[in-house]
């Protein structure tokens, strides 16, 4: 049943998307915009409405619809509305943090990007609208051209840029130019993700043995003793994080087959070392099953917690490996890694996937609490299903057609 080649496990992914959805409706805030669930899938009102969250359940719910979820398409309005309104900064243009946080931020920018791409390419209204302005501002305000990688955040009015430079905010913009230059045509998006891929992971991540550093100077030197004293941040934890090299490996071979005969070779390379990196030091890293959070700069495990985001990353890169090589060694790891979320991460009593479970496998809440985010999960059901390019929603739309 975990074998990506065979219609029973297609029929599993579909049914397991749907029981996603299930739960993720809930997170319709009444006044614009996607909320934070809780663990039993009601709204956390004492939560803002975030970008991040708004514009990947917008994501998801534009490729539901593309699939011919029922109510996916109005879900997926909401969210454009919300986007397009509710966190969108009217006089300066952007996109606010949050509803309580009007900094600017790459991470926030990036998912709305990917947001207006998925929702465009699902034909729905004002999001083509929105993916030219979103497009238009990490153009303007994040891209650096001389250096070929993202800014990190801005305050309000794009008067004054944090100094702190990061690799998770560069990662996704990567997956949002992917889509945006698959939806738009445009082919430069993808050129320049091939740029900060170049850059983050064919140099740094290679220079340091595979365990890519996350924070950087303004110069774009590593810090690796940045957030020393928070090592469970959840946005910027101390050490390496195991599951961005995972998520890195699948983005390269998507780069790569987006690219194709223009695609250099070491981005397959790249993505084997990453993944084998991954397996080397972080799964059963302390002793226990899965992949532990973060490890510190000799390979100790750091933040031992299993986080969901990160098994599903680990299913969508053996897949994607698996469809890249036909190699039956990436086929057995695949199966693997949705052994260990079907019976740690999945909750059959509540819905959605626990976020966070403690190394023996009890839910946790050291880093996250509740269940916010269905971007991960969703997208370990679906994209096992599809090419490695074009993105999915592009892929998609003829069968929507």
């Amino acid at each position: 049943m975990t074998n990506p080649d065979l219609p029973e496990h297609h029929d599993w992914l579909t049914a397991e998307r749907r029981r996603l959805l299930d739960f993720a409706v809930a997170a319709r805030d009444t006044e614009g915009g996607f909320g934070w669930l809780d663990e039993s899938g009601h709204l956390d009102a004492d939560r803002p409405v975030a970008t991040w969250i708004t514009a990947r359940m917008t994501h998801v719910f534009s490729l539901a619809h593309l699939l011919g979820e029922p109510k996916a398409a109005e879900l997926a309005d909401h969210g454009i509305a919300a986007l397009a309104n509710r966190l969108r900064d009217a006089e300066h243009g952007g996109w606010y943090t949050s509803t309580v946080d009007t900094t600017k931020g790459a991470y926030e920018h990036a998912f709305v990007v990917l947001a207006s791409s998925s929702a465009t390419a699902a034909a729905r209204p004002g999001a083509e609208e929105l993916l030219t302005e979103a497009l238009r501002t990490v153009e303007a305000r994040f891209w650096d051209d001389e250096v070929g990688l993202g800014l990190e955040s801005w305050d309000r009015t794009w008067r004054t840029t944090e100094s702190y430079r990061g690799a998770n905010s560069n990662m996704h913009l990567v997956e949002a130019m992917l889509v945006a230059g698959d939806v738009t045509g445009e082919r430069i998006w993808h050129q320049r993700a091939l740029r900060i891929a170049g850059t983050l992971i064919d140099e740094v991540a290679r220079a340091h043995a595979w365990r890519l550093p996350e924070h950087f100077t303004p110069e774009w030197e590593p810090e690796l003793d940045y957030n020393s004293d928070r090592p469970q941040d959840p946005f910027r934890p101390h050490g390496t994080t195991v599951g961005h090299w995972l998520e890195w490996a699948r983005l390269l071979l998507q780069l790569e087959a987006s690219l194709g005969e223009e695609a250099p070779n070491w981005l397959v390379s790249d993505a084997r070392n990453l993944f084998e990196a991954a397996i080397q030091h972080g799964w059963h890293a302390d002793g226990h099953p899965g992949f532990v959070y973060t490890l510190d700069w000799q390979d100790r495990p750091q933040v031992r917690e299993r986080m969901h985001w990160v098994i599903a990353e680990a299913v969508l890169t053996a897949a994607a490996l698996y469809q890249r090589t036909a190699e039956p060694y990436y086929q057995r790891w695949y199966a693997t890694f949705w052994d260990f979320a079907r019976t740690r991460h999945l909750d059959h009593g509540q819905g959605s996937w626990h976020h966070e479970l403690t190394p023996d496998g009890r839910p946790s809440t050291t880093v996250w609490s509740g269940k916010p985010d269905t971007y991960h999960a969703y997208q370990a059901a679906l994209f096992p299903t599809l090419p490695l390019a074009p993105s999915a929603a592009v892929a998609l739309r003829p069968a929507r057609r």
